[in-house]
């Protein structure tokens, strides 16, 4: 069952000494011919420039055809990691909100630009971990959710059609997992040459032992909450629990393209993925 955040940041945040171990994957599932999401981690290797800004993971999901939605998704995780290394205000929220608007702006640019790019856009759903808290910036239907002392909790709340007609209480939340109208996402980057990003008022105390799943949804759609929270508890490692959550998606029709980036607080020392560890579903860059 999917819980409420309320009672679970009113806790301290971990203090130095942890650290982000990170996995993500993606995978074209079982239909479509092209995989329009695209995935990143980026955990800099200067030390003072991870103190700074942190870890940052992303997952966006493309839209507009064979080619538009690929080139949309990997504009966004693009320029959203470049944009938001380079600023220089120092607040992660409102560095990370500036740089999904940016990735907007050029999102929107291209497509006006070349004609077989018209109309794309894609999702995206940004997380990161600095200095014991977690900030997220988050447009259209990709999720965020965390792990905490075996329960599951959703972080970000879609931009569908579907989610809006639960909060008139037209439908229920299992209503819209089959609704005729559940891919309709009312946000998305580069549709408009502005967009309203999401962001929480105040960052996310982080904890020792926390799990953070961000997933497109083609994951989502096909795997229930109870089904990820028991993959995240049981799996050996973040990889681990994103191939079982890829294959559990494919086993039930794989549909849609499928993304899963999993993000785990470890005490200092477990260490960290690197680029060379990667293996394939294909797991996506592990930037530094």
């Amino acid at each position: 069952m999917r819980k409420s955040i309320k009672a679970t940041n009113d806790l301290a945040p971990a203090q130095g000494g942890y650290e982000v171990l990170a996995s993500v994957q993606t995978d074209v599932g079982c239909v479509r011919e092209a995989n329009e999401d695209s995935g990143r981690h980026v955990r800099p290797n200067d030390p003072a420039l991870r103190q700074m800004k942190g870890a940052l993971t992303i997952v966006a999901d493309g839209m507009g055809g064979h080619a538009s939605g690929e080139v949309a998704s990997q504009m966004a995780v693009e320029i959203v990691s470049r944009v938001y290394y380079q600023a220089e205000d120092d607040s992660p929220t409102a560095a990370l909100k500036h740089a999904v608007e940016e990735a907007n702006r050029l999102i929107h640019a291209a497509s006006l630009k070349d004609e077989k790019l018209r109309g794309m856009g894609t999702t995206c759903t940004a997380l990161v971990l600095r200095g014991g808290f977690a900030h997220c910036a988050h447009v259209g239907d990709s999720r965020l959710y965390m792990l905490r002392g075996g329960e599951i909790y959703l972080l970000t709340e879609d931009h569908s059609a579907v989610m809006e007609m639960v909060k008139l209480g037209l439908i229920t939340p299992e209503e819209a997992r089959t609704h005729e109208d559940k891919n309709v996402i009312l946000r998305a980057l580069g549709t408009s040459p502005e967009v309203e990003v999401s962001v929480w008022g105040e960052p996310f105390a982080v904890r020792e032992g926390d799990q953070y799943l961000l997933c497109s949804d083609g994951l989502y759609d096909l795997v229930r909450d109870e089904e990820i929270r028991r993959a995240l508890v049981e799996a050996a490692d973040a990889h681990a629990a994103g191939e079982e959550l890829i294959a559990l998606a494919k086993e039930r029709g794989g549909h849609d393209n499928i993304t899963v980036g999993i993000v785990g607080v470890v005490r200092e020392g477990a260490g960290v993925v690197d680029a060379e560890d990667v293996r394939i579903t294909r797991e996506l860059e592990a930037v530094k």
